[in-house]
C-alpha cells in the first residue's frame, strides 16, 4: 500500500508538472505524456499498458475433451518511462509491472518482496555505433523473448521461449552496429551479468552470467525496428531478413533454468553447475508476410543436485533442445493471421519425451500493436500425458 501510494504521488506530481510546461507528441500509441525540458537537458516519455487474458482449455479423457480451466486475468500492467538525460546519446528505460503476474516471486532471495521492477537500464552511446548499457534488462537471448509482449502476434509467447528464455538479469551489457556496403549490417552484443534473474537482493550465491549475440541483416535495417516486433504491419516494401546466433553460458548456476525458475537447494548450501544455453533465430518479412524461426538448446556439466550423502534432492537443470516455427500475413485491413509450431525434446535426465504445440491465431489491429483484439487456439500433445485444446482471448491497450 505504501508503495503505490508513493507511485500515485510521484504520477500526479508529474503529471501537473508536466501540464505547466512544454508538451509535445500526444498522438495515441506515442506514450502518454512526452516532455522536453526547456533547456533540452533530459526528457521524460511515459505510456502506461494493461493486457487482459482469457483463457480456456480441454484435457482430452475417456475418448473425450472435458473442460479443464476457465480463466479471466489482467495478464499484464505495466508503468514506462523513457527519454534521455544531459545529452540524447544518454537514454534510460524504467518499467515497473503491477499485475500479479508481473510481481510474483517473492521469497527469501528477495526480501520477501514484490518484483515490481522489470527494466532500470541506462544506455550510453559513448563512441560512434558503441553503445554501454547498465541495470536491470532483458539479455540478448532468442528473439521471441526480447520482442515486448506488447508487440506479440499471438496472446502468449511458445513454449520454446517459456522452457529455455534467459530473461532479465542484472549486470552491464556493450553493443555495437556495424556497416557493411550500402545495406548490410551486423549487430554484436555482449553481456555480463550477476547470474541469478531479475530483483534479487542477496547477491551472487553462484557464479555469473555471460552472453552473446551476433545478428546479420543483409538487406538492411526493418522499418521502425520490425525485426524485433512480430507481423509485418509496416508492409516491407523490400524483402527484410535478420538471423542471429546467440551463446549463454551461466557459470555456477544455483538455479534449475540457469537465472530462472527455483533454486537447487542441498544439505551442504546451493548445488552448482555451469549451464550453457544456444540460441539460433531469425525473422523475415515482405509485404505483410512474416516468419520467425527459433532453435534452443540447454546442457549443464552436472544437471543433478544431490545431498552429501549421493542422494538427489529433486532439482534437476531442465536441459533439453525446442524448435518454434511462426508464420502470419497481415491484410491491408488490419487484419491478420498467424500459425505456430513448436516443439521440445527433453534429455533424459528430466525424464525425456516431446511435447509439441500447434497454434492458430486472428489478429485485429486498431492502432498497430498499441491497440489490438487477438484470439487463438493450440491443440497442444506430450508423451506420456493427456492431449489437450486450448481458446485464448487478448485485448492490448498501451498508449
Amino acid at each position: 500500500m505504501k508503495f503505490n501510494a508513493l507511485l500515485l504521488m510521484a504520477l500526479l506530481c508529474f503529471a501537473i508538472s508536466a501540464n505547466a510546461q512544454e508538451i509535445s507528441d500526444t498522438k495515441f500509441g506515442k506514450g502518454m505524456i512526452n516532455f522536453v525540458a526547456k533547456d533540452s537537458s533530459f526528457s521524460v516519455k511515459f505510456a502506461p499498458r494493461f493486457q487482459f487474458n482469457s483463457y480456456t482449455s480441454w484435457q482430452h479423457e475417456d475418448g473425450k475433451y472435458q473442460t479443464g480451466f476457465n480463466n479471466m486475468l489482467i495478464r499484464r500492467a505495466r508503468l514506462k518511462f523513457d527519454g534521455f538525460a544531459v545529452t540524447p546519446k544518454l537514454r534510460y528505460k524504467l518499467e515497473l509491472g503491477l499485475s500479479n503476474r508481473d510481481i510474483s516471486g517473492a521469497d527469501a532471495f528477495n526480501n520477501n518482496t514484490p518484483r515490481y521492477v522489470m527494466d532500470a537500464v541506462i544506455m550510453w552511446n559513448f563512441f560512434e555505433n558503441f553503445e554501454l548499457w547498465v541495470g536491470q534488462t532483458k539479455l540478448p537471448g532468442n528473439i521471441e523473448r526480447v520482442v515486448s509482449s506488447g508487440n506479440l502476434s499471438l496472446v502468449d509467447r511458445s513454449i520454446l521461449n517459456s522452457r529455455f528464455n534467459i530473461d532479465r538479469d542484472v549486470g552491464f551489457q556493450i553493443r555495437h552496429l556495424t556497416r557493411i556496403g550500402k545495406t548490410m549490417v551486423t549487430r554484436e552484443k555482449f553481456s555480463f551479468s550477476q547470474g541469478e534473474g531479475r530483483n534479487q537482493t542477496v547477491g551472487n550465491l553462484g557464479g555469473h552470467q555471460y552472453t552473446a549475440r551476433v545478428e546479420f541483416l543483409p538487406f538492411g535495417l526493418f522499418e521502425s525496428g520490425g525485426d524485433y516486433v512480430e507481423a509485418d504491419l509496416k508492409r516491407e516494401p523490400t524483402p527484410k531478413l535478420m538471423f542471429a546466433a546467440g551463446f549463454n553460458i551461466n557459470t555456477d548456476a544455483v538455479r534449475v533454468r540457469g537465472n530462472q525458475g527455483a533454486y537447487m537447494i542441498t544439505d551442504q548450501g546451493y548445488h552448482q553447475t555451469d549451464v550453457s544455453a544456444i540460441f539460433i533465430d531469425a525473422m523475415f518479412k515482405y509485404r505483410g508476410f512474416s516468419l520467425m524461426a527459433e532453435y534452443a538448446d540447454r546442457t549443464a556439466d552436472d544437471p543433478i543436485a544431490r545431498d552429501s550423502d549421493g542422494t538427489p534432492t529433486g532439482f534437476v537443470v531442465l536441459e533439453g533442445s525446442s524448435v518454434n516455427f511462426h508464420a502470419g500475413y497481415a491484410l491491408k485491413s488490419n487484419y491478420e493471421f498467424v500459425g505456430r509450431f513448436t516443439t521440445v525434446d527433453y534429455d533424459e535426465v528430466v525424464g525425456g519425451g516431446s511435447e509439441t504445440q500447434y497454434t492458430f491465431g486472428i489478429n485485429k489491429y486498431f492502432v498497430g500493436h498499441k491497440l489490438k483484439v487477438q484470439t487463438d487456439f493450440t491443440y497442444g500433445e506430450r508423451d506420456n500425458l493427456k492431449d489437450f485444446l486450448m481458446w485464448r482471448l487478448g485485448f492490448d491497450l498501451h498508449f
